[in-house]
């Protein structure tokens, strides 16, 4: 039970009246309005600016906003909910609910427990489809604290839609093909010739980003030494070192995790 989505299927279904009568125009869009507590206590339990959001289609009929919420709120009160609702300013609309209401609300939290709040055919009726890139840690790079931070931002986003009913993908986009990754590459190939003894001199422009950078490359290097004599030229010692790294080749630099399923170890690579 969703108090605020209950009351806004009900004032749109008031507005459709409206537009039944010809005294609004066809094809109002619902979710334009919100229907959310009020800004101060004592204003009632549940305020709702759909007079002001659609003043300029009831201007034929209505006149101005104030006008339409009166007649928006002359219907209200006729709901066996309503305690009171009153029109407030420009044409804001303020509502107070009956005791038995909230009476209800309780029981539906105790009996839908993790699920109370939920909207299962998403936010205001319109569930959308809802991809969300989080992570995506640059493999070229070392991890860091910040890579953390958006793992939990991220999951915490996807789940709080998936809450409100829309059809989320979670997606880890994996960066293994481009300049960057071929940089990379090489740069831990030259390293690793280095540790193997061999003067490379100079390292050239653009294969190294930094000293903490460096020193991860070197580490990739020294890991890549193991059966690096099974390679013949650079370039295939340097294409191993590329997969060893990023792992195989794939169709795709983005891989969708399925949907409402977290990430599996193969997407947190």
């Amino acid at each position: 039970m969703n108090i605020f989505a209950d009351f806004h299927a009900r004032i749109v279904d008031i507005l459709q009246g409206f537009v039944a009568s010809g005294r609004l125009p066809e094809g109002l869009e619902a979710g334009r309005f919100v229907v959310e507590p009020p800004r101060e206590a004592a204003l009632g339990d549940l305020a709702v600016n759909a007079a002001m959001v659609f003043a300029k289609e009831a201007k034929a009929a209505f006149g101005n906003p104030r006008a339409f919420a009166t007649e928006i709120a002359f219907a209200l009160a006729g709901d066996p909910d309503v305690a009171q609702a009153e029109v407030a300013g420009p044409g804001f609309i303020n509502i107070r609910l009956k005791p038995h209401v909230f009476s209800e609300v309780l029981r539906a939290a105790l009996s839908q427990g993790a699920r109370f709040g939920a909207a299962p055919q998403g936010r205001v009726g319109e569930a959308r489809r809802i991809n969300v890139e989080y992570v995506s840690a640059n493999p070229t790079g070392p991890m860091h604290v910040g890579h953390g931070r958006g793992a939990v931002f991220g999951d915490a986003l996807a789940s709080l839609l998936e809450f409100a009913g829309h059809d989320v993908t979670r997606e880890y986009y994996i960066n293994d093909a481009g300049a960057q990754v071929d940089v990379l590459a090489r740069s831990a190939h030259l390293r690793y010739r280095e540790a193997l003894g061999e003067d490379i001199g100079a390292i050239p422009d653009g294969l190294l980003y930094d000293a903490e950078h460096d020193m991860w490359v070197r580490r990739q290097g020294d890991e890549a030494l193991i059966g690096a004599t099974a390679f013949g030229t650079a370039s295939r010692a340097a294409k191993q070192t590329k997969r060893r790294m990023v792992g195989p080749p794939c169709a795709t630099d983005r891989r969708p995790v399925e949907t409402g399923k977290r990430p599996s170890l193969g997407h947190w690579r």
